[in-house]
């Protein structure tokens, strides 16, 4: 199941998307959230804190400004870029997702 928080800023996204990942966790659903944000609150939200949300940002500037080499798979985002939040939640701060493989979110 892939499931898509969108809206106007200010609506709530960022809260509604952190309580339904951590719902499904917790229902036993494995759990991968991408904040996509131009603003990325989603680990504050998920309870990883302020320094790994921060550490998460500084490594999606890193790709943009052209500093780190893109991840060829998702897996891969995940184990390079991506933090665990609470309840097994997988969280990575993404910016863009280049030639996504089937399936992929």
């Amino acid at each position: 199941m892939k499931i898509a928080v969108v809206g106007k800023g200010g609506s709530g996204k960022t809260t509604t998307s952190a309580v339904l990942a951590r719902t499904l966790a917790r229902q036993g659903h494995s759990v991968v959230a991408l904040d996509c944000d131009s603003n990325p609150n989603l680990g504050i939200s998920l309870g990883v804190g302020d320094d790994e949300t921060e550490r998460l940002v500084s490594m999606r500037q890193s790709l943009d400004e052209g500093d780190e080499a893109h991840a060829p798979g998702w897996d891969e985002v995940l184990d390079r870029f991506g933090s665990e939040a609470p309840d097994g939640v997988r969280l990575a701060v993404v910016s863009r997702i280049d030639n996504p493989e089937p399936g992929c979110l």
